[in-house]
């Protein structure tokens, strides 16, 4: 039986298109939003001294209409200021977590095709960070579907086994956490690392900072299931859709450049979706 997918997009500043929004209605968050002092003329290039202020009515909605069981992944980067490390991404955190927000995990993305750099005082960056937001201690997560081969490690480490292996023993550093290193034994996939090693997105997708489908893909598969909805905010280029559609899930996306809006509704005119018209409530569809 086929399932139908659907997905909305609106045009509009997020903050305000949120609001038409159900409450507790989103599976997953995956979006990248403009960094500080970048994307100055989509935009607005929001200053790294006033980005936590920009962005948490935004954190507050998607709040709201996250589901208790779901799961918020925002894309963010620091930059350099005068010479040091900006602290906005450490600031927004802090404050996301008054809102109600569980930091729960961080994942970084190491760009494995980044070209070489510098400046004075530091090298380029090849990574930048993944935070894993929540309602509750308690969501989805299906492991299992991100798993890798076991890999090269296995064959050196699990020959010999010490005593303290082959038994769930308490961490020397105080952590809490035990292993039994043996139960790896005869095994073929092993669970991943939190960093994810992707090339950046390199085809011209006429938007300057599209990340690689890789990236939102092993988010749906870590955090939904098939017809569940995730949400892109920020959709640009329109990946987190398109990616969603592939894997069968509902999506909405939102943007507030209208070129984006364009380019994702004539990207997606092939499958059979319902696309919102600029403004329009959720729900109320107009068919393309």
């Amino acid at each position: 039986m086929s399932v139908e997918i659907r997905t909305d997009i609106y045009l509009g500043d997020c903050k305000e298109e949120l609001k038409l929004l159900p409450a507790d209605s989103v599976d997953l968050i995956v979006t990248s939003p403009p960094y500080a002092d970048q994307r100055k003329d989509t935009y607005g290039g929001i200053g790294h001294d006033r980005y936590v202020e920009w962005f948490l009515p935004i954190s507050e909605e998607l709040f709201r209409v996250l589901k208790p069981t779901g799961t918020f992944v925002l894309n963010i980067k620091e930059k350099v200021v005068n010479g040091e490390r900006s602290t906005y991404v450490m600031e927004l955190i802090i404050e996301m977590r008054k809102q109600g927000w569980l930091w729960t995990e961080e994942f970084i993305w190491h760009k494995k095709n980044c070209y070489p750099g510098k400046w004075p005082n530091r090298f380029r960056d090849a990574w930048e960070r993944l935070l894993q937001f929540n309602k509750n201690k308690k969501f989805n997560m299906y492991q299992e579907r991100v798993m890798v081969p076991m890999g090269d490690w296995a064959g050196s480490r699990l020959k010999k086994l010490s005593e303290t292996d082959k038994m769930r023993d308490n961490s020397r550093v105080g952590s809490g956490f035990g292993k039994n290193i043996s139960n790896w034994i005869g095994r073929d996939m092993a669970y991943p690392a939190n960093v994810l090693h992707l090339a950046t997105e390199c085809g011209n997708k006429k938007h300057s900072a599209a990340f690689p489908e890789e990236l939102p893909e092993w988010f749906m598969k870590l955090f939904t299931n098939e017809k569940d909805l995730v949400l892109d905010p920020f959709m640009g280029s329109g990946t987190t859709l398109v990616v969603a559609n592939r894997l069968r899930r509902n999506s909405i996306g939102i943007d507030i450049v209208p070129e984006y809006y364009e380019m994702v509704k004539k990207q997606l005119r092939p499958v059979s979706l319902y696309l919102c018209e600029p403004k329009a409530h959720y729900g109320k569809i107009k068919a393309e």
